[in-house]
């Protein structure tokens, strides 16, 4: 059974976060994982892979001629890895613990990241990026982080398309991967699938940041969005 205040509180924060996605090309899960883990721990990461999969789609259906296809050659098949770690790490890792790691690993990249400018979408960060995102992903609903960074120096059309097709098939393996293993209640879809009308709406109220977060004017938004998923993570651990 659906509890209708966690969709109306939970769904609120899901909104927010498809604004915040559709602006720079993640923050969905930032936004609104740490307000479902408080509501309702159990829901996750079922109850947002679902909508983080029917984001994208809005989104490359407004944005699909500057999809990185080469990258995501190598992203792509990274993530299998990734989702079978993610599957092994729900069924053996405490929440609070896989939280805390995650959000030091995050903070640390973006840390790199700004003393290292070169980092760039190679082979082998696309390969790192694909197996660290499918892993989190998979386990905290959070997979967006390592990706954005890889992109960050990269137009933001180019990085929302991008994204959005990695998120559409990354949240797929991540939703197949958890049912395989059994990590995948039906109330957590249920749930999923009540968000959607939320996030369709913040997708169309986020239309006019597209235009705004126009050319390279995207990098600094993207690390601050990153950022704040690192320490909401490293919060979510403590509290």
């Amino acid at each position: 059974m659906v509890d209708p205040s966690i969709v109306l509180i939970a769904g609120t924060a899901v909104l927010l976060g498809a604004v915040v996605q559709s602006g720079v090309g993640l923050g969905l899960g930032l936004v609104a994982a740490p307000v479902v883990a408080f509501l309702d721990p159990t829901l996750l990461p079922g109850a947002l892979l679902v909508p983080l999969t029917v984001l994208p789609l809005l989104t490359v259906g407004a944005e699909y001629r500057f999809v990185d296809w080469r990258g995501l050659a190598w992203a792509v098949p990274a993530r299998i890895v990734g989702v079978a770690l993610g599957v092994g790490v729900v069924a053996t890792v405490s929440p609070q613990l896989l939280a805390a790691g995650v959000g030091v690993m995050v903070l640390i990249a973006v840390v790199v990241s700004l003393l290292a400018t070169s980092v760039r979408a190679t082979p082998v960060s696309l390969t790192v990026a694909g197996v660290i995102s499918g892993t989190t992903g998979t386990a905290t609903s959070i997979g967006g982080p390592p990706m954005a960074l890889v992109y960050q120096h990269a137009d933001a059309s180019r990085v929302r398309a991008t994204l959005s097709v990695y998120f559409i098939i990354g949240c797929l393996m991540s939703i197949v991967g958890l049912w395989a293993g059994g990590q995948l209640p039906p109330d957590q879809v249920v749930t999923g699938v009540f968000f959607v009308p939320f996030l369709v709406v913040g997708f169309l109220v986020a239309r006019p940041l597209r235009h705004v977060l126009s050319g390279n004017r995207l990098r600094v938004p993207l690390l601050v969005v990153v950022t704040v998923a690192g320490v909401s993570l490293l919060a979510q651990a403590l509290l």
